[in-house]
């Protein structure tokens, strides 16, 4: 785990005072620290005793390298910070929004087939066992299970630990995750199959309750990390031949967006109202609120062509009782 950023620039009372704030309501606040750690280095690389406009302006430049989005988001997060220290000192500067780049249109969520998924698990029970990672293949296949039938986010397939598997209760425990919030996330009885499975396989490793679910390396408690385990994931895109209509990978995390789909698709086609699904789904998923879950009923087209088809059956049932099998 590395280090928190020493802050010493004359922002430095105020941007601890803020991530503190934002840390006592529960956020990771990781990344803003990370941005205002880089803010602070240009702060005293450049001599600066007062945060302006120009000063702003100046520090923005060194984000060139970034995406526009990115730039924006971490433009934003300064910002933030301004708008905080306004609540003490009514002239401090705060960036004007209307000067950032432009958000740009956000890349739409890759959407697996149950096929592909099924040729994803295929393809992870070939791949080679190496020295420093002697279950390759099995835990890059209860990964694939995991991520896409469980919803889980990849950083916190990488932190579960054995004893956070409960076979008798069928869940998972996912210990503060995004947000700081715990949750229990009930598995289906093919995932089980693929845990207990996978447990069997990797009993010769170590087995303490506290040693990692996806462990790489032979005679050492050490887990993959998330970059490894995504690079793997993304092998396997490529071996499948999975691609985007743009020619892209898919994302990791498009495997957990596909998840919440599947089970929006298979409420709507059982008869299930899925409005009503959203608060289990995103307390399953970890949302901090409906709001981000229903972003899949609204934007993903599998979602508002299966709500087209069950209107269309209903209202031909409506018009034409005989044809449907129902009645008025």
């Amino acid at each position: 785990m590395s280090a928190a950023p020493i802050f010493q620039s004359v922002l430095s009372p105020a941007i601890v005072a803020w991530i503190e704030f934002k840390r006592a309501l529960g956020c990771r606040f990781r990344t803003e620290a990370a941005v205002l750690a880089d803010l602070d280095r240009f702060l005293i690389a450049q001599g600066i005793d007062a945060l302006t406009a120009e000063d702003f302006a100046a520090w923005s430049l060194t984000l060139s390298r970034l995406a526009p989005r990115v730039r924006r988001q971490q433009m934003h997060i300064v910002r933030n910070l301004c708008l905080h220290r306004r609540r003490t000192d009514p002239l401090c500067f705060v960036p004007d929004p209307q000067g950032f780049p432009a958000p740009g249109p956000s890349r739409r969520p890759f959407i697996f087939s149950k096929e592909q998924i099924g040729a994803l698990l295929h393809e992870a029970t070939r791949l080679p066992a190496t020295f420093s990672s002697p279950l390759r293949a099995e835990a890059h296949r209860l990964a694939v299970a995991l991520l896409y039938a469980a919803g889980l986010r990849d950083g916190e397939l990488v932190r579960l630990a054995i004893s956070d598997y409960d076979p008798r209760r069928r869940t998972l425990l996912v210990r503060e995750s995004k947000f700081r919030k715990s949750r229990l996330v009930a598995l289906a009885e093919g995932v089980v199959r693929e845990v207990d499975h996978y447990l069997a396989v990797r009993r010769h490793l170590p087995h303490g309750i506290d040693a990692p679910l996806l462990a790489n390396a032979q005679g050492r408690r050490q887990a993959y990390s998330r970059d490894g385990l995504a690079r793997g994931i993304r092998c396997l895109f490529c071996a499948v031949g999975i691609q985007s209509a743009s020619g892209d990978l898919p994302r990791v995390q498009d495997l957990r967006h596909t998840h919440a789909v599947h089970m929006l698709l298979h409420w709507y086609r059982a008869g299930f109202d899925a409005q009503s699904k959203l608060p289990a789904l995103a307390a399953s998923m970890g949302h901090v609120s409906v709001t981000s879950t229903a972003y899949y009923l609204t934007l993903l087209e599998p979602i508002a062509e299966a709500a087209s088809q069950r209107f269309a059956h209903h209202a031909r049932t409506i018009l034409n009782p005989e044809e449907g099998g129902g009645h008025v």
